[in-house]
């Protein structure tokens, strides 16, 4: 008969470099999980720093701090009589490992490093670690003086090896070696491992978490045994949201499984639940942040009001988590609203006292977006305000003609393409202007402490083409829906008018994305977004695909899209909007050197942080390339010559500005 073991993973909050907060975190996961009678504990990767202290690994404090924490939790009396696995980076013979800590009863019982990094899409660890090559190799670690005086050891093994214990073995895999198509828990299996760890800094992306699923459930399918996951989740400290869902696979079946997105900031392995990530994204930045609450410039269009619909999603999941008694959400939620006696109930009223919404219009806005910005702020209960910038673009224009004795005008009274996207910039500069001045000076006016962290509200599908003005009102602190697609945003607009009863909705949905910066038509909306890209959202999408995921070039994507599109567009067509996307890229690339940080949601994004790593200076006219299309064009139209005609590219273009 075999005998019973109890295992316990978790998913926590850590913050970089927060080692206090992240050592209480680490103390709490274990007090959980020995009240259920675990026995042994596994914990995310690299817990102890927090995951994203990118360049941080590099210094000595980094490390110095770690083994600090580490004596800590080992003359804890929480971490007695249970096995636990924390993570840190270690520095062994001069070369700086991410590695796993095994220890019971303040004695070290093992040291594994990574052996597969991660570098590839937002990772980068190569940069600061180096693999541990060795396979089935174990030195000796010595110790710092300061763990020797805890554990009585001297040294400890450190390498690719096992844990066995009277009844069992259990094998260590990290984060990235999962994913490995020749992952160490092969080989662990065959050798008799029954259990199997993984601690992980597993980041959100869209439609990523059922691969994760999968490849947990796969790693003991063959074999059999026990599939532990632990997460890092919430912000800590950058652009990405680690989404948690800890989990436990037993031959090929999850059993267990944590919540992918909540606030609590230590999860064990539940039933899951599901919200949209970029909301908790959102709490983690203002509850670190500081500040009083958030301010977007609300256009009444898609992008905005997907960006409304999120803060609304957070007030909700803050409302639900304080009614669940989560005592750190309430203790969160009154210090940013400078209410001690405060406890949220009202989704709505929640968003009154922490999110102010404002819709700048111009001579070129219409009456419907500005009923459709209204509409929504009242549903969600933003407190909202209504102003016209007409004024300031006068005065700034002003000051040109003063300077130069000429006035631009727009291409509807005869102006050139450039005086045109001058009068458009100007508009849109002006709205980041006048955002951050309400930003910084709102709650000022209204007697109440603290300042607003501005919202951006530009999609990834417009980062691609450069469809937006550089330091423009989509120029803010932070952009919950940077790396979202148009397409996604529109699903998640549907699910908010159903799940949360924003009527509202229905109209923006219907409405044709606009920057409403040209002159109107009799009244009515003459400029559009997808007509000024010369694509459709949905065409871009296909194009970010291939761009980022397949890595094509103009010519390989050319190559692709006459199958992909062939019941659509002919070869000429495929070709002319290959040229154009590319020729927009190019153009407009040098924008996300200073775009607004963004949450990562999307594969295909082009964040320049550490996602997308491209030149911003191209050669825009990519002749040799084109030239290959022409050629592949003309042979598949059996050698017809053809003459494609662009207009000079301009450096800018306009963006989908939100009045």
């Amino acid at each position: 008969m075999g005998r019973k073991v109890i295992l316990a993973t978790c998913s926590l909050n850590q913050w970089a470099l927060d080692f206090d907060g992240n050592l209480e975190r680490i103390l709490r996961s274990i007090e959980k999980a020995k009240s259920v009678g675990a026995k042994y504990r596994l914990g995310p990767e690299l817990e102890i720093c927090g995951y994203g202290c990118a360049d941080h690994f590099y210094e000595s404090d980094t490390l110095l701090h770690c083994f600090q924490v580490l004596r800590k939790l080992l003359e804890s009396p929480v971490t007695q009589d249970i096995i636990c696995d924390v993570g840190m980076p270690i520095m062994h013979h001069n070369v700086r490992y991410n590695c796993r800590v095994m220890f019971l009863n303040r004695k070290i019982l093992l040291i594994r490093p990574k052996m597969l990094l991660a570098n590839y899409g937002n990772n980068r660890e190569f940069r600061w670690f180096s693999p541990w090559n060795k396979l089935r190799h174990v030195e000796e670690y010595f110790l710092p003086r300061m763990i020797q005086d805890v554990t009585g050891e001297d040294t400890v093994p450190f390498g690719d090896c096992v844990l066995s214990t009277k009844d069992t073995c259990i094998g260590s895999e990290i984060c990235a070696e999962l994913w490995n198509s020749r992952s160490p828990h092969v080989d662990m299996g065959l050798d008799g491992v029954e259990i199997f760890t993984n601690s992980s800094a597993s980041y959100h992306e869209l439609r990523k978490a059922d691969h994760r699923v999968n490849l947990v459930k796969s790693a003991t399918t063959k074999s059999g045994g026990i599939y532990m996951f632990a997460n890092q989740k919430g912000c800590d400290g950058d652009r990405l949201y680690y989404d948690g869902c800890a989990m436990v696979a037993i031959n090929g079946d999850i059993v267990a499984q944590g919540t992918q997105f909540s606030l609590d900031e230590v999860v064990r392995t539940s039933l899951t639940a599901s919200h949209l990530g970029p909301a908790c994204w959102l709490w983690d930045y203002l509850r670190r942040s500081g500040q009083a609450g958030f301010l977007l410039p609300l256009s009444g269009g898609v992008d905005s009001s997907s960006t409304a619909c999120i803060v609304y999603s957070m007030c909700v999941l803050v409302c639900q988590a304080v009614r669940d008694g989560n005592s750190q959400v309430l203790e969160d939620v009154q210090r940013v609203v400078s209410d001690v006696s405060y406890t949220p109930v009202d989704p709505r009223e929640l968003c009154g006292r922490v999110f102010t919404t404002c819709y700048m219009a111009s001579e070129n806005s219409s009456e419907g977006t500005r009923n459709r910005a209204r509409d929504l702020a009242a549903q969600v209960g933003s407190s909202h305000m209504s102003l016209n910038i007409d004024i300031a673009v006068k005065a700034m224009l002003g000051i040109f003609s003063m300077v130069t004795g000429k006035w631009p005008q727009f291409s509807a009274n005869g102006g050139s393409t450039r005086e045109n996207l001058a009068l458009q910039n100007v508009q849109a500069r002006i709205r980041m202007i006048l955002a951050y001045l309400f930003a910084q000076l709102n709650q000022w006016a209204l007697g109440k402490p603290g300042g607003l962290l501005v919202l951006g509200s530009a999609n990834v599908d417009e980062s691609l083409t450069g469809y937006f003005t550089k330091y423009d009102c989509s120029s803010a602190d932070i952009n919950p829906i940077g790396g979202i697609s148009k397409t996604d945003l529109k699903s998640f607009l549907q699910y908010c008018a159903e799940q949360f009863q924003l009527t509202a909705l229905k109209s923006i949905m219907a409405a044709p994305p606009t920057a409403e910066l040209e002159p109107l038509a009799d009244g009515q909306v003459s400029q559009t977004d997808e007509s000024d890209m010369g694509m459709t959202y949905s065409e871009l999408s296909v194009i970010g695909r291939l761009r980022k995921i397949s890595k094509c070039g103009p010519y390989s994507m050319f190559c692709k899209l006459i199958h992909t599109w062939r019941e659509a567009l002919s070869p000429l067509q495929v070709a002319a909007k290959v040229k154009h996307f590319f020729k927009m890229y190019s153009v407009n690339r040098h924008k996300m050197t200073t775009v607004t940080p963004s949450y990562h949601a999307e594969s295909y994004g082009p964040d320049d942080n550490r996602f997308d790593l491209r030149p911003f200076l191209y050669n825009t006219r990519w002749s040799w390339q084109f030239r290959a299309i022409d050629d592949q064009v003309g042979i598949q139209h059996r050698g017809h010559i053809l003459i494609f005609h662009f207009p000079q590219p301009a450096w800018e273009f306009s963006d989908e500005a939100r009045p």
